[in-house]
């Protein structure tokens, strides 16, 4: 058996490792004792030392007491004698010992308290926010659009849990977002995936939650299986915290793997929207790569800076979807979501509007929707002939090699005539590599894939390709690297390689198109600042529609059917095929007339003549006042939602 001292600081150590509160308690009944001790000590004294009985006993009490608490006031204690001087000098002593532990106390328990406010570990009071679930470099795009989204609103709030330390997520936030205006973000520390945590986040009470991937999209394989059964368990965690134990809330999950898309599929929860970021912007980079400026309206639309698509219900009262388009004085109509959920973008010229139908508009806002009885504007009749533009083989290059080259290869498959080609130009490129080209080859016969083992970084051999011959020019990641400043290092002296070749060959105005792949948003500007051409496809873009599919999820099978080959798609179009007399100067609302001859929807133009100028947008203007007159000439385009580029 234990002795009993031994048993006593058992019992003591358990006592005191419950915390603050059993400190205190200790220093509180140490203080009592000491004390007593001294009150002890100087009654023993008032009783030995003759005359010191003279002064009444409470007044020696006080005295002690007063040294004990604070040591200047022992010169407070008149009495003569030096036994009475050491009693007094005790005291004094006992008090600085007790005062100054109780003073370490506090201070420890302080920073303990500070300590853990830094950890972000309090539970988040907060309703009607969004919710982010983990980080990574998309955190501050995607913030970046729900601060604009949120300027409506007087006191909005962006909640982030995270497994990262909540001073560096502040900290970062702070240096690249100085200005929040209306909106609060609140950082949190723990993991994404345990319901105590998130609802210490208030997820539950949260409007939408974007879970994030775990790594970035150029990790390993493994990693990104990890990442996908961390934001599934993370959505699962995210339904049972809610009440009844049903997601009621706007979830928007990022996943690498269609067999992880496919097992969200399985709860048959239309408020769950799985994104595949690497494949949509694959077919994105396709798809600026066939029209010229695409680009600059995608990152219009796709963010909350510009228009944006909403989904619109009103009291149609069976009015014609193309009457309707002309009752908005703020935006354009581009499909019908009927009552059954059947999406229609670009309707029969016949289609009726009935109760339980929602339109989809682009317009600047959805405080800005507003259906009127009348037409706004009505367009005139102008002379039109119906002409196609004609297709022909055509000849890309693709300098470097990333994960997101599959998605390009198979979406130009179905774009481009037999006979064509695709020329990937790789240094030294591994076998995994050749493998897929290899696969590609055989996936799409009707193109002509080639692999090229050139240095793209070394100005000769790149010249060698003569890269102005090419219809587009794609320069994707030169690797995997896991570090983004260095491969949108390595994409940045390309481009400069590539525009030393133009000029040198004299060539101001290419016919080529140059899509550049981007993986850190922050070097898109610096890339713009070199004259690089507008066709800049990066991480910003997907975070943009994760922050657009957090506001409405509705808008997934929108953004599925413009961006595959099947279906409606956005396009830029020559003026010419709209108007026989150019140059001519007409309103918006007569550019929108034409196109319905061609059975197309136009809600924006660009203008030619301002096509590299940065600061008017590169000449393009979506959702334009249908009242307001543009003069167009040759070289200025329309932009359409069409059912293919002819």
């Amino acid at each position: 058996m234990a002795r009993m001292g031994e048993s006593l600081r058992y019992r003591f150590e358990n006592f005191m490792s419950k915390g603050g509160a059993s400190i205190f308690i200790s220093l509180t009944v140490l203080f009592a004792v000491c004390l007593g001790i001294a009150l002890g000590l100087r009654w023993l004294v008032v009783a030995l030392v003759p005359g010191l009985s003279e002064v009444p006993l409470p007044d020696h009490f006080w005295n002690t007491f007063l040294a004990m608490t604070d040591p200047g006031n022992m010169g407070v204690d008149e009495q003569p004698g030096v036994i009475l001087r050491a009693s007094v000098i005790v005291a004094g002593l006992l008090g600085v010992v007790i005062f100054s532990m109780l003073i370490a106390f506090i201070t420890t328990s302080l920073d303990s308290l500070l300590h853990e406010f830094r950890k972000g570990r309090s539970r988040v009071v907060e309703k009607g926010h969004t919710v982010i679930l983990g980080w990574s470099e998309r955190v501050l795009d995607i913030l970046r659009q729900l601060v604009v989204a949120n300027e409506s609103e007087r006191d909005a709030c962006v909640v982030i849990l995270a497994e990262k330390d909540k001073e560096e997520m502040e900290d970062e936030i702070s240096t690249y977002l100085p200005n929040l205006r209306t909106t609060r973000v609140i950082c949190r520390n723990g993991h994404t995936s345990t319901i105590a945590n998130l609802k210490r986040a208030s997820a539950c009470h949260a409007k939408s939650a974007i879970v994030l991937a775990s790594c970035p999209e150029t990790a390993p394989d493994d990693d990104r299986r990890v990442s996908d059964a961390r934001a599934i368990k993370t959505v699962l965690a995210l339904a049972a915290c809610q009440e009844g134990g049903k997601n009621q809330i706007p979830i928007v999950a990022e996943l690498y793997f269609q067999d992880s898309r496919e097992v969200l599929a399985t709860m048959d929860d239309p408020q769950i929207v799985c994104l595949n970021a690497r494949e949509m912007l694959g077919k994105i980079m396709v798809q600026t790569s066939r029209t010229s400026g695409l680009a600059v309206v995608y990152n219009e639309v796709l963010g909350f800076e510009g228009s944006e698509f909403y989904l619109t219900p009103q009291a149609w009262q069976g009015i014609r979807f193309y009457d309707a388009l002309y009752r908005f004085p703020d935006g354009v109509l581009l499909g019908i979501e009927r009552a059954d959920g059947k999406l229609e973008l670009r309707p029969a010229a016949d289609a009726v509007l009935n109760e339980g139908d929602k339109c989809l508009i682009i317009t600047s806002d959805n405080s800005a929707i507003d259906f009127r009885p009348a037409p706004v504007a009505s367009p005139k009749d102008h002379p039109f002939e119906l002409r196609r533009q004609e297709k022909s083989v055509e000849h890309e290059l693709l300098l470097g090699w990333h994960s997101i080259a599959n998605t390009v290869v198979r979406e130009y498959a179905d774009y481009l005539l037999e006979g064509s080609s695709i020329n990937v130009v790789v240094h030294h490129p591994a076998d995994g590599i050749k493998a897929e080209v290899q696969a590609l080859a055989k996936e799409c016969p009707s193109l002509k894939i080639r692999l090229i083992d050139l240095n793209p970084m070394d100005l000769e051999q790149l010249r060698s390709l003569k890269p102005f011959a090419f219809h587009n020019v794609f320069v994707l990641s030169q690797s995997e690297d896991p570090n983004p400043e260095k491969t949108d290092s390595e994409t940045v002296v390309i481009l400069l390689l590539l525009r030393k070749i133009l000029r040198d060959a004299g060539i101001e105005k290419p016919k080529m198109k140059l899509i550049t792949q981007i993986l850190d948003s922050e070097n898109q500007d610096l890339i713009s600042q070199n004259h690089v051409d507008d066709f800049i496809i990066s991480n910003k873009l997907a975070s943009m529609i994760l922050a657009q599919l957090s506001e409405a999820p509705a808008i997934k099978r929108i953004y599925d059917d413009l961006f595959s080959e099947e279906g409606s798609e956005v396009y830029l179009k020559p003026v010419e095929l709209y108007f026989t007399e150019l140059p001519i100067e007409v309103p918006f609302v007569d550019c929108m007339g034409q196109a319905l001859k061609r059975e197309e929807i136009c809600f924006g133009y660009r203008l030619g003549a301002l096509s590299t100028n940065p600061e008017r947008n590169f000449g393009v203007k979506v959702n334009p006042d249908k009242g307001a007159r543009i003069k167009l000439q040759k070289g200025d385009s329309l932009v359409v939602l069409a059912e293919d580029e002819l």
